[in-house]
């Protein structure tokens, strides 16, 4: 499916779904709870009806009602999977999932889409290994699943690189279930405040664990211990605020966006920060749980650190295109590992778009302040990388066309009805 978008401003107020970090986080906790739990305001996105599907092949059970969805989760009685564990295109499920398996005295094999046979898996696997696990990739040359797990993981220790927290936060969330303590040793830890929502669960759900909360290099849980099953809400997901948000920044508009958390721990929300920086016109109304955005205002270039907000890349490398003077991202290296390399698939469509853009593995510096020219560009079936696209075609002269747009349900389903609503006038084919 294509999308295809001409300059338009918005206005009036949006709305934007749960977390997938929260939601995928919730599914995995419940299942490791012994009992029902509930989760309100889930993301009923493919990434979180994968988790449940996936969760169900380890002995959970779930019902999917109007915005909640119940879990009844095993505890330390986790079957074997009867069925390859397919994860569908959720990198945050496999890796969860992953470390599920490594609980249960049998083989597991996970696998999932096109896409997810091509993320990196193995230093979470050997992670595990250090722990006392079996666990290889069927195709030895290729660090990517399908993989084979058998467990059980044991007490000790295990060291991680960092650069992929959700290999922490996996690890992180089945120690209570191990006999004696697990302490992971972390090198070089990135996307720390993704690591924060996990402890935050694990707290939250009567787990109680030691880690270096300065530096994030190590963590230590005791075991055995037992979640307790929850009722909780879901928050707005942050890295999904961040496209009508910068929508709104750059076109000359005034859109509110409504039911956020204003308080949560995603990294994502530094975005209004980044963007208030830039000289974007923002208001903040802790009242109502809600920001106001008037837009079409001149933005400056600026220096940024994502390395704990990759998500935030694709759209904030648009609006560095429309920002005067140069932008430097640091720290991208991480979204390259995301299910597409982000930072060659926006320089790719945004020099088509006739903007300059340098990169390197672990940079990108943009020269922005140029009007964007419509192009027809790729999305490489990435759902960020889409909506991203979407928003830079609402300032482009011309046309612009987005390829494979269907790919945006992986994290929010209804984003076009949703822009459409407040005056995108996206077309769908």
């Amino acid at each position: 499916m294509k999308a295809y978008v001409s300059k338009k401003n918005l206005s009036g107020s949006i709305s934007v779904p749960g977390s997938k970090s929260h939601t995928i986080r919730a599914v995995t906790i419940a299942t490791l709870a012994e009992g029902k739990s509930i989760i309100k305001n889930p993301l009923p996105s493919a990434d979180g009806i994968a988790a449940l599907k996936a969760a169900e092949l380890f002995g959970s059970k779930y019902t999917i009602e109007e915005n909640r969805w119940i879990v009844e989760g095993v505890g330390s009685n986790l079957k074997v999977p009867n069925d390859i564990v397919d994860i569908d295109n959720s990198g945050t499920a496999l890796y969860f999932m992953t470390a599920l398996a490594s609980l249960i005295p049998e083989w597991s094999v996970l696998s999932g889409d096109a896409q997810i046979r091509k993320r990196p898996i193995r230093k979470l696997l050997e992670a595990l290994e250090m722990l006392g696990a079996t666990a290889f990739t069927t195709r030895s040359e290729i660090d990517a699943s399908p993989a084979v797990i058998k467990g059980p993981i044991k007490g000790g220790t295990t060291k991680l690189d960092g650069r992929l927290s959700q290999f922490v936060s996996s690890i992180l969330m089945v120690a209570p279930m191990v006999n004696g303590g697990v302490r992971i040793e972390v090198e070089a830890p990135k996307e720390t405040p993704y690591i924060d929502l996990t402890i935050d669960w694990m707290e939250k759900t009567g787990i109680s664990l030691e880690y270096d909360k300065e530096n994030y290099k190590y963590f230590e849980v005791k075991g055995p211990q037992k979640y307790k099953p929850f009722d909780l809400t879901i928050p707005s997901d942050w890295s999904g605020v961040a496209f009508p948000l910068c929508a709104g920044v750059l076109t000359d508009s005034e859109l509110t966006i409504k039911d956020l958390s204003l308080e949560d721990k995603q990294g994502d929300a530094k975005i209004v920060d980044i963007l208030i920086e830039m000289g974007a016109d923002i208001t903040i109304n802790k009242n109502d749980n809600s920001i106001t955005v008037r837009g079409g205002k001149e933005l400056k270039g600026k220096r940024v650190n994502l390395s704990n907000m990759p998500d935030s890349l694709p759209m904030l490398s648009v609006v560095a295109a429309y920002a005067k003077g140069v932008t430097r991202f640091e720290g991208v290296g991480i979204a390259r590992a995301k299910e597409t390399d982000r930072v060659a698939v926006m320089k790719e469509a945004l020099t088509k778009m006739g903007v300059e853009i340098e990169d390197d593995m672990d940079s990108m510096t943009i020269y922005g302040g140029k009007p964007l020219q419509g192009a027809t560009v790729e999305s490489y079936h990435d759902h960020r990388n889409a909506m991203a696209l979407s928003v830079a075609g609402l300032i482009a002269e011309g046309e612009t066309i987005v390829n494979d747009v269907e790919c945006v349900k992986v994290s929010f389903p209804n984003f076009y009805e949703a822009m459409n609503n407040v005056g995108a006038g996206y077309i769908l084919k």
